[in-house]
């Protein structure tokens, strides 16, 4: 199991980690999380109470996706973790440059433009 260590309970990127020492909270990331899912959509709803967002992953040529992992947050944390969001995407810009954004006004391609199989 891996172990780290934040300094606030806001989202924070590894160069806040390394920076701060001060009110540190132990986190463990055992090997099932780190590996990740893959999610090519998200849907986001809300209450007054809490913000959803379900993560999932839809394959070229099948009909139906599949939610992979669901994350519900507090709105004020949503927020916080909006602001990361934002702050990590112009660090990655500023290292590698503008990441292209087709927008397909929300929606995914339901082919991803490949034919479909057939058994």
């Amino acid at each position: 199991m891996k172990r780290g260590c934040i300094s606030s309970p806001f989202f924070l990127t590894n160069n806040n980690m390394e920076n701060n020492n001060e009110n540190q909270v132990s986190i463990e990331l055992t090997e099932e999380i780190a590996v990740g899912i893959y999610s090519n959509l998200a849907i986001i709803t809300h209450s007054p109470t809490e913000i959803v967002s379900d993560f999932v992953q839809i394959m070229p040529g099948m009909p139906k996706g599949k939610v992979r992992s669901r994350v519900i947050m507090t709105p004020q944390n949503a927020k916080r973790f909006m602001r990361a969001l934002i702050d990590n995407i112009q660090k990655y810009e500023q290292t590698f440059g503008m990441i292209e954004d087709n927008d397909n006004h929300g929606m995914p391609p339901i082919n991803f433009g490949t034919p479909t199989t057939q058994a």
